[in-house]
C-alpha cells in the first residue's frame, strides 16, 4: 500500500535539503498530468543530489513506477525509466532486508514496520520499471535519439539488472570519450582515451591526462575479439540493440589488456575499470 497523500510519514522523510513535505504535492501533480518541469523539480530538489538518494526517494519511487507503467507517452516512459535507473544505481547495493541500516533514525520515528513496507515497495517499483526495458529499448533504437540518451538507458538497464558497478561506471564516463582505470599493481591512474586519428574505433592508454599532457606516449590496448565476461557481453548486446555503436566498438578495447604506463605491469582493463565502482 503506497503512502497516502496526507500521511504523516512524509513529514518524517528527508530529501537533499530538508523534509519531504513537498514531495506528495509534486507527485500528485505528476499523477494528474505529467509535466517535465514538475518532474525535474521533484527529482533535482527532493529525490537526488550528487549521486545520493534519500528516504523520500524510496517513498516516491512506487508513484513514479505507476506513472511509467500506465502512460501511453513513450517519451515519458523513457524519462522515468532512465531516472528510476539512476536512482537504483545510486542505492547501496549491499542494503539488507528488511530495510537499509541507514534508516535507523526513521525506524525510531516511524516504526520498523513502516520502514519494512517502504523498502519492499521500492524494490517492487524497481521490478515494475524493469519490465519496461523491451519497450524503452525499441523506442531508443530510433537513430534520432542521441548517444548520450542511449547511454543513460544503458545505465538504467544495468542498474535494473543488478549490475550497479557497470551502471555507475557508465554514468561517470557519460561522454564515452575517456575512461580512467587504476592499475592493480601500482595503484596509479591510467587514462584510456580514443586515438585522435581514429576516435570512434580505437582506445589507447596514457600515463597522464591527455587533455593537459599532449604529445606523451600512447600505449596500445590489445582488444578482444569476443567477450568472455558475462557483464561486458550483456552490455555489448544491449548497446548493439539500441544502436550505441561507438560504445560497442570501445568495449572490445575495454575488455582488452594493456601495460601500465607507470609500472609496466600487465592490466586487464575491464576489472580495473569496474574496481573503482564496486561497493
Amino acid at each position: 500500500m503506497m503512502l497516502t497523500w496526507d500521511s504523516e510519514i512524509w513529514g518524517k522523510l528527508t530529501g537533499p535539503y530538508s523534509s519531504a513535505d513537498n514531495v506528495p504535492v509534486l507527485l500528485q501533480q505528476l499523477m494528474q498530468q505529467y509535466s517535465q518541469e514538475v518532474f525535474d523539480d521533484l527529482f533535482q530538489e527532493h529525490l537526488f543530489h550528487q549521486n545520493t538518494i534519500y528516504t523520500a526517494t524510496y517513498a516516491a519511487m512506487p508513484f513514479l513506477a505507476q506513472i511509467a507503467c500506465s502512460t501511453s507517452d513513450a517519451e515519458v516512459r523513457k524519462e522515468l525509466f532512465i531516472n528510476g535507473g539512476i536512482i537504483e544505481a545510486s542505492r547501496n547495493e549491499c542494503d539488507e532486508d528488511p530495510f537499509p541500516e541507514s534508516w535507523a533514525e526513521l525506524a525510531e520515528e516511524a516504526g520498523s514496520s513502516v520502514c519494512t513496507e517502504l523498502y519492499r515497495e521500492y524494490l517492487e517499483a524497481i521490478g515494475k520499471l524493469k519490465t519496461l526495458t523491451k519497450e524503452v529499448f525499441s523506442y531508443a533504437a530510433d537513430p534520432s535519439i542521441d548517444d548520450t540518451e542511449k547511454r543513460y538507458i544503458l545505465v538504467a538497464d544495468a542498474a535494473y539488472r543488478g549490475s550497479h558497478s557497470v551502471a555507475n561506471m557508465l554514468m561517470t564516463f557519460m561522454a564515452g570519450d575517456e575512461y580512467v582505470v587504476v592499475c592493480p599493481a601500482c595503484a596509479e591512474d591510467v587514462f584510456i582515451w580514443p586515438d585522435e586519428d581514429n576516435p570512434a574505433e580505437i582506445l589507447q592508454a596514457y600515463e597522464h591526462d591527455p587533455v593537459f599532457h599532449t604529445g606523451q606516449e600512447a600505449h596500445v590496448i590489445a582488444p578482444v575479439t569476443s567477450f568472455a565476461d558475462e557483464e561486458i557481453r550483456a552490455l555489448a548486446e544491449r548497446a548493439e540493440a539500441i544502436g550505441e555503436q561507438r560504445l560497442v566498438r570501445h568495449l572490445y578495447y575495454l575488455a582488452g589488456e594493456t601495460e601500465c604506463p607507470s609500472c609496466r605491469e600487465k592490466i586487464s582493463v575491464w576489472p580495473s575499470l569496474l574496481g573503482t565502482f564496486t561497493m
